[in-house]
């Protein structure tokens, strides 16, 4: 087995009761180590990527690249998964190349503006009618996740809500629902420490009790961990101080009906910190050969971890 969607995987977490990291890579390197990870823990996992975001040109470069990749791993239950897909266009592509899922984010408008509920719905039951013919499954987005996917514009965090949850579910048929309870995505989500909880896990609870049947999914969810921070600035970054989101929070949201849980900047800060501690050690290296694999190495330790603490390590064998 390699290939599975995120319904496959996602409904067998849900029958055992844990979470499925959908780690998001911006190149093969990240990539690896998201599936080494995998490997060496026994745990499904979900690669994610952006559309346009990575340094190969060309998606469609990449996307297949990515695919030859996870044949190397067949003992590893792997969806692979596209991450915000702004259109149906775009969605469309993706399965075109070979994805198992896709999300369709339609809670922001073409002028990065929320969406109406209408609109939202309407473009969202466009991508599952076209993807479940093919057989993807496919994830929606509820209110207005805040921060920056891509590191340029911000949005305000908008806060689903668990009213709209069940009609929004009913009238798109999505297999998996984002929805935003409080987390921002981003290296830089709040400036200050927290005073309480960052999610609010009331709304969480709210809204998977008004949809059993569809999977949630918890975006914006790096905990920025000031260890990595602290490794990236003392090898010649600038990183600012910024907080995320707790692991024991993650725990308790997964107890409560989350099941896909996107990270990207913790183990982008892992990988990170291993290139730049590779360079600083020897400042004449321009093998890229070195300092990739130092940063690979750091990305993997850090995957491990997030696996063991969603608990999904040590589940592959429920996929085979």
């Amino acid at each position: 087995m390699t290939l599975v969607t995120n319904r496959t995987l996602l409904d067998v977490a849900a029958g055992a009761g844990f979470g499925v990291g959908a780690f998001n890579v911006a190149d093969l390197t990240m990539a690896q180590a998201v599936l080494d990870a995998a490997r060496a823990t026994d745990s499904p996992v979900i690669v994610e990527t952006l559309a346009g975001s990575h340094p190969s040109g060309s998606d469609t470069v990449f996307w297949g690249l990515l695919l030859r990749l996870i044949d190397e791993y067949p003992e590893v239950p792997v969806a692979l998964h596209l991450d915000h897909g702004p259109t149906f266009e775009t969605c469309a592509r993706a399965i075109s190349a070979g994805f198992t899922s896709v999300m369709i984010d339609g809670s922001l408008d073409a002028a990065g503006r929320p969406a109406s509920f209408a609109a939202n719905v309407a473009v969202t039951r466009e991508v599952v009618a076209y993807a479940h013919a093919r057989g993807v499954s496919v994830e929606g987005e509820l209110g207005t996740i805040g921060g920056s996917k891509d590191g340029t514009a911000r949005a305000e965090i908008v806060l689903a809500d668990p009213s709209e949850a069940a009609a929004f579910v009913a009238a798109t048929g999505v297999d998996a629902l984002a929805v935003a309870v409080g987390t921002s995505h981003g290296a830089y989500k709040f400036s200050a420490p927290p005073d309480g909880p960052m999610l609010r896990l009331d709304l969480v609870a709210a809204i998977a009790a008004v949809v059993p049947a569809t999977h949630l999914v918890l975006h914006g969810s790096s905990s920025l961990p000031s260890p990595l921070r602290s490794r990236v600035n003392a090898a010649g970054g600038t990183v600012p101080s910024s907080w995320g989101v707790a692991d024991e929070e993650k725990v308790r949201a997964i107890e409560l009906g989350v099941r896909k849980i996107n990270q990207g900047m913790d183990h982008y800060l892992a990988y990170t910190a291993g290139v730049r501690e590779a360079l600083a050690a020897d400042p004449a290296c321009v093998d890229p050969a070195v300092y990739l694999a130092a940063g690979r190495e750091s990305a993997q330790r850090l995957l491990e971890e997030r696996m063991v603490l969603f608990g999904q390590a040590g589940r592959a064998p429920l996929y085979r």
